[in-house]
């Protein structure tokens, strides 16, 4: 069976301080398409919904737009993804937005469509 959603009709959206996020679930993929502000930080915007000190989901995702910048917990180095890079991320992470531009982000994942910003 085919299925075929727009991101411009979500079937959820999730908001945060300085973002939100937009779902779209199908047959084998939940989609999400995150935007962050300037300003934008997972441990400031997103940890006191989430409950935990990092994030805790796996990401493989396509930058849009912005630049975002990632460092895992206890040392596990830092990463800058920005326009046209595609990464994994791996729980245990913070994450903010670098630069005076929002981040666009297309995770295919899953994770980020079905539990992200979930209390």
């Amino acid at each position: 069976m085919m299925e075929v959603k727009t991101i411009e009709k979500p079937d959820e959206r999730r908001d945060f301080p300085s973002g939100h996020v937009e779902a779209l679930h199908l047959t084998g993929l939940d989609f999400a398409v995150a935007t962050m502000e300037p300003g934008w930080r997972w441990s400031e915007s997103v940890a006191p919904i989430a409950g935990t000190k990092s994030c805790q989901v796996h990401h493989q995702a396509l930058v849009v737009h912005g630049r975002l910048r990632f460092r895992m917990d206890e040392g596990g180095g830092e990463a800058e993804v920005g326009a046209g890079d595609v990464f994994v991320c791996p729980p245990g992470h913070d994450a903010w937005v670098v630069g005076d531009e929002p981040c666009v982000v297309y995770d295919f994942a899953g994770g980020m469509a079905a539990e992200y910003a979930k209390p």
